[in-house]
């Protein structure tokens, strides 16, 4: 899988100047310059200049153009790709699992665990005139029991939000629900049985993990990596297990960030159709790009129906606005009955409020003022947790969009072990046990970085990284 253009760019012109062949304070080529000598788009050359500014490797003159700052930063290799050939098993730990998800969303602890956005990202006053206009402009039926399906005005709005995104999927296809995980249940309960097994790469969402083990469901693991998972062993799987479903995240999966190219989504959607396996598709982090436009979804490519794109705006705008979706074809439709009557019908002034916020531009504004400062942040947590754990053989990620982040320790450090370390100081994290089984990535964990990088939040890590060099000290003189 490759890197996005800008991004493979700005990493060559991070190199230039870490060698020296670009000096301190010497002047970059204007955006217009460097696009027109790299024969790419304003918003490609803008978006590589912007991630070297954020990476802190040139800083900008007002009206003079961009600049090369005195910067060299410490290599640092990404975590370990962990080969394996798994069957199908049932989920383990459902307990510690149910403890964790439960302990990450704990607002008396500091933000490190649950992936979710800082209320300061939130685009609050939009939201409050969205929803302010939409009850303004309500007609009586809105305030009686909604469609289960979801209102027209809102599956109307995201087709087009889509379509101008480039993919269409029509409103009679899509499906309103209280988020993106209650529509991963519906999606799973009628497309498989208790016992049943699905595919699913690992290390991935614990939050998934869990629904699976609760729907008494089986799991075929993948390995996966920083840059995807390996499209020949999803075909083998496929074609040799009993699994008829995957579930997949291929824009900015959560741990580990990766993105997978178009040519690979597209060879997913001929594997759904060629092995008759449907593919449910939690596209719930693609709108937290880094570039200009967010990445299409398997679904693009499907033409027979068998992708159902799920979603929600949880991570692009509120974890607390419980709006998400799923969209079935009409290969689906002999299900449509039994899908009605489990989907629970979702509060319909939400509903108009977020129809509202797209048919306004302004949660399409929200976006646009929202990628640059997650890029930023993000690159700035991954710099300071570089520099807190100096002295560790770490490794982490380099997130391609999202906001999660995936450290690796050496074997001798237990994730778990550190988790509670982390509770008793009112620090949240996620290790790296629940993400898999078989404890694979038991020297793991996962870090939010959807808040500020906070001096709060900057002691905590600190601490954390003290906790590690004493039991990495302690395991020396055992």
């Amino acid at each position: 899988m490759m890197s996005f253009q800008y991004q493979q760019l700005a990493q060559q012109i991070a190199h230039k100047i870490y060698q020296g062949e670009l000096a301190i304070g010497q002047r970059l080529l204007s955006l217009r310059q460097f696009s027109e000598h790299h024969q790419i788009s304003l918003n490609t050359a803008k978006s590589c200049y912007e991630l070297l500014e954020a990476q802190g490797y040139v800083y900008v003159k007002n009206k003079s153009g961009y600049f090369v700052k005195a910067k060299k930063q410490p290599f640092v290799d990404e975590p370990k790709h962990l080969d394996f050939i798994a069957k199908a098993r049932e989920v383990s730990n459902l307990d510690l699992q149910i403890e964790i998800l439960e302990s990450a969303i704990s607002n008396d602890l500091i933000h490190l665990g649950s992936i979710q956005l800082s209320p300061n990202h939130v685009p609050v006053e939009a939201l409050r005139r969205s929803i302010q206009r939409a009850l303004k402009h309500s007609k009586p039926e809105d305030f009686l029991y909604s469609e289960r399906q979801g209102h027209i005005h809102l599956r109307e709005a995201l087709s087009e939000h889509w379509a101008e995104d480039g993919f269409f999927i029509a409103k009679e296809d899509i499906y309103i629900c209280n988020g993106c995980m209650p529509a991963l249940s519906v999606v799973l309960q009628n497309l498989t049985q208790q016992g049943d097994s699905v595919i699913i790469p690992t290390p991935n969402f614990n939050g998934q993990l869990q629904l699976l083990a609760v729907l008494k469901r089986k799991i075929i693991e993948l390995p996966a990596h920083t840059q995807g998972f390996d499209l020949k062993r999803l075909e083998e799987a496929m074609k040799s297990s009993t699994a008829k479903v995957c579930l997949l995240t291929v824009n900015y999966q959560n741990p580990l960030g990766f993105c997978l190219t178009n040519a690979e989504k597209e060879q997913i959607a001929k594997l759904a159709e060629k092995y008759k396996c449907y593919v449910i598709e939690d596209d719930i982090y693609s709108e937290c790009t880094f570039g200009s436009t967010r990445p299409l979804p398997i679904k693009y490519w499907d033409k027979a129906g068998y992708v159902i794109l799920c979603g929600s705006v949880s991570k692009s705008v509120s974890s607390s606005y419980r709006v998400g979706w799923f969209c079935i074809g009409s290969n689906l439709k002999h299900l449509r009955s039994k899908i009605i009557s489990q989907n629970v019908t979702v509060n319909t002034p939400l509903q108009l409020g977020l129809a509202d916020l797209i048919y306004s531009r302004a949660y399409r504004q929200h976006l646009v003022q929202l990628r640059p400062k997650l890029m930023a942040q993000v690159e700035q947590y991954r710099q300071f947790i570089i520099q807190a754990f100096y002295d560790v053989d770490l490794r982490i990620n380099q997130p391609q969009g999202g906001y999660s982040f995936w450290l690796q320790f050496p074997e001798k450090i237990d994730g778990l072990k550190m988790y509670y370390f982390a509770q008793s100081k009112s620090i949240n994290i996620v290790p790296g046990e629940v993400f898999g089984e078989e404890q694979r990535y038991k020297n793991c964990i996962r870090l939010n970085a959807g808040h500020e990088l906070s001096e709060e939040i900057q002691r905590a890590i600190e601490l954390l990284a003290d906790w590690v060099r004493a039991e990495l000290q302690q395991s020396k003189v055992a």
